[in-house]
């Protein structure tokens, strides 16, 4: 088992953080961090204002605010037909993020193995390891999104204690089918394993694909913890309002954790994410659209500069492949483009446990602006 100095030790400073701040001190365009410049809806910022101006400004309930928890039990109601009772099975937590720690701190004990998708979102790998977990690592094939089923039933053993799927997947935009999540239901039945779905980006699902609520899967029902947020869907990353959807057994143990990591998210926020969630199927709808636009937008950009790349299913990310380059590496390209081109992107090697994997592909983020990624695909053409 690792102690603190050696834990300390094993953590890096994340990548995407790092290339995000040379962006900044060098007037590049980020399309390395999954950062929306749309607004957030006026209504919402209004409500989050009228909060703080009503002096809504103190903790409050350490499950959350009930009439968020219970927009939360409207809106999967709404869109997976689930009936989720709000009191005991629905918790909010400080973003997506606090959430998966503390799930992960809940049913994880030291030495326990904790199964991930790679390429898989840099987070998990330093959370697993808080909760004093091991990861275990099965591919994904980044051209097809697809995993072997072998391979997965062969890293589940009576060590594992839980498995993290995200869906749809950062960062390599797979979206799982229902066939693919009852494959994984099974195993977890069999080895007793809790299901954590990082759902942060459900609503963004591309090419008339429909995105499966682990929670919806009959085999996942008491042995899932499903994590959604603001951030993404009411483009308000700043807000760190999400909240963690599980049985009243997990519930228990989940709000134990969330208690002593963060306490109640920020009241106001709170009050306004009670009203996006309530927000109508049209709202939904638009974003979908708007970021189908946006991908198509980069993507071309990008074919044009001369990479080849790899629509993703949902999410917000682009895989380019950079070997028509001359270049040793993606990350050699990656500092290239920041420094000379003024383009930020992330080398694939930032989303794999190991060294020397998928030295030719590079994450770009269709999260900004049409303008922004038209800026950024002038700056292209100098390469």
């Amino acid at each position: 088992m690792p102690r603190v100095s050696e834990i300390s030790n094993d953590f890096s400073e994340s990548l995407v953080h790092k290339i995000a701040v040379q962006a900044r001190e060098l007037e590049a365009v980020n399309l390395a961090q999954p950062l929306p410049d749309a607004e957030v809806p006026a209504a919402l910022k209004k409500r989050a204002v009228s909060a703080i101006n009503s002096n809504r400004n103190q903790i409050d309930d350490i499950r959350g605010l009930a009439a968020l928890r219970e927009a939360v039990a409207y809106r999967y109601e709404q869109t997976h037909g689930l009936r989720i009772e709000s009191e005991d099975h629905i918790t909010i937590t400080s973003g997506a993020t606090e959430g998966l720690l503390a799930s992960l701190l809940a049913v994880v004990d030291p030495g326990d193995e904790v199964i991930v998708f790679e390429p898989s979102f840099p987070n998990y790998r330093p959370q697993i390891l808080m909760a004093r977990g091991v990861p275990v690592y099965v591919p994904i094939d980044l051209e097809t999104g697809a995993f072997d089923p072998k391979t997965l039933a062969n890293a589940f053993s009576e060590k594992t204690a839980a498995i993290i799927i995200c869906n749809p997947s950062n960062p390599g935009g797979k979206v799982f089918s229902r066939a693919e999540l009852e494959t994984i239901a099974q195993l977890c039945v069999r080895h007793d394993v809790v299901a954590i779905g990082d759902e942060s980006y459900e609503y963004f699902v591309y090419d008339e694909r429909k995105h499966v609520c682990l929670g919806s899967i009959d085999d996942f029902r008491d042995r899932s913890i499903v994590i959604t947020s603001c951030s993404k869907t009411y483009m308000a990353t700043g807000w760190r309002v999400g909240a963690a959807l599980c049985s009243m057994q997990l519930s228990k143990a989940l709000r134990r954790c969330h208690e002593f990591i963060a306490g109640p998210a920020p009241t106001p926020f709170q009050e306004a994410a009670a009203a996006a969630f309530r927000a109508d199927d049209s709202y939904y709808q638009a974003l979908r659209e708007l970021f189908e636009r946006k991908r198509g937008l980069l993507a071309d950009i990008l074919s044009d500069a001369g990479f080849s790349c790899i629509l993703p299913q949902g999410a917000w990310f682009i895989t380019a492949d950079m070997s028509s380059f001359d270049f040793k590496d993606a990350a050699a390209f990656c500092v290239y483009m920041l420094k000379d081109v003024g383009v930020a992107a992330v080398p694939y090697g930032a989303f794999y446990s190991g060294s020397g994997q998928r030295q030719t592909k590079i994450r770009f983020s269709f999260s900004r602006s049409e303008r922004v990624i038209e800026d950024a695909g002038r700056r292209l053409k100098r390469l």
